[in-house]
């Protein structure tokens, strides 16, 4: 069962990244279902953060989408090459997206095959976003779908990471962010 809308309106997108750990991410890309636990995200703070393709208010075609009510998907491409999953939090006109980074692979796992051509298996570890949207087969079609519909949703799975379990850092390959590429906004699984 799908998460409902109101998860995603919390104004704390940093409470949301350490929050969607452990959740589930479901995809289902041409009646194929792939399942997969978030093991890792990164928090951007909309027109406050440096970091992030909202700051300072920049209203584009791409970012267009975070400007919606929390509960939607912002995939981008990134070096040309690389799909980039984020789940935009927070009310309408709040800027706010989730990163996510890294999962465990569940379910799914011949479709994830085909999709990266790698030898992968149940419970893998799937690490950086490019990886995470390929093993899922997200592409940028999937930009500003609601995550209450039948193509990608996020559900529950009942586990909740104890603070121990998580750990906190930098995010990665925002150095252009001067002094907010330092926020600890980056959340993993243990």
């Amino acid at each position: 069962m799908a998460l409902p809308l109101s998860y995603y309106q919390n104004e704390d997108v940093v409470f949301l990244a350490r929050d969607l750990l452990g959740k589930i991410l479901v995809t289902n890309i041409g009646g194929i279902i792939t399942r997969a636990i978030i093991a890792e995200t990164e928090a951007y703070a909309g027109e406050v953060d440096k970091a992030s393709h909202a700051y300072g208010g920049r209203r584009t075609n791409r970012t267009e989408v975070m400007y919606k009510s929390g509960g939607v998907t912002y995939v981008y491409l990134c070096y040309g090459m690389h799909n980039m999953l984020n789940i935009v939090t927070g009310p309408a006109g709040i800027p706010h997206a989730v990163l996510i980074r890294g999962i465990i692979l569940e379910d799914g796992v011949g479709a994830a095959r085909k999709r990266t051509g790698k030898n992968l298996k149940k419970g893998q570890l799937i690490e950086g976003p490019g990886n995470t949207t390929k093993t899922l087969g997200i592409t940028r079609e999937h930009n500003g779908l609601s995550l209450n519909g039948h193509e990608l949703w996020l559900e529950d799975g009942g586990f909740t990471a104890h603070p121990v379990n998580i750990l906190a850092s930098k995010r990665i390959g925002i150095d252009y962010a001067g002094k907010d590429a330092l926020l600890p906004y980056r959340f993993r699984l243990k």
